[in-house]
């Protein structure tokens, strides 16, 4: 029993090796990484202008 328990071990050892099983838990990532604290702490640095400009967001007024 001791013998046949070694080879399996064995067995599944070497399977590993050439094969080895996918563990998403080893890939997720887990929160934003280094390179999006970076933009974020470059981009305080700048001055932040709104994209539309308040003039712009308001509705045409109706022509008559």
């Amino acid at each position: 029993m001791e013998g046949w328990a070694l080879i399996t071990r064995l067995a599944s050892a070497f399977r590993e090796f050439v094969a080895p099983r996918y563990r998403p838990e080893l890939h997720y990532m887990r929160g934003p990484g280094p390179a999006c604290a970076r933009r974020a702490s470059a981009g305080r640095s700048l001055a932040v202008r709104p994209i539309i400009s308040p003039r712009r967001a308001r509705k045409p007024s109706r022509l008559k």
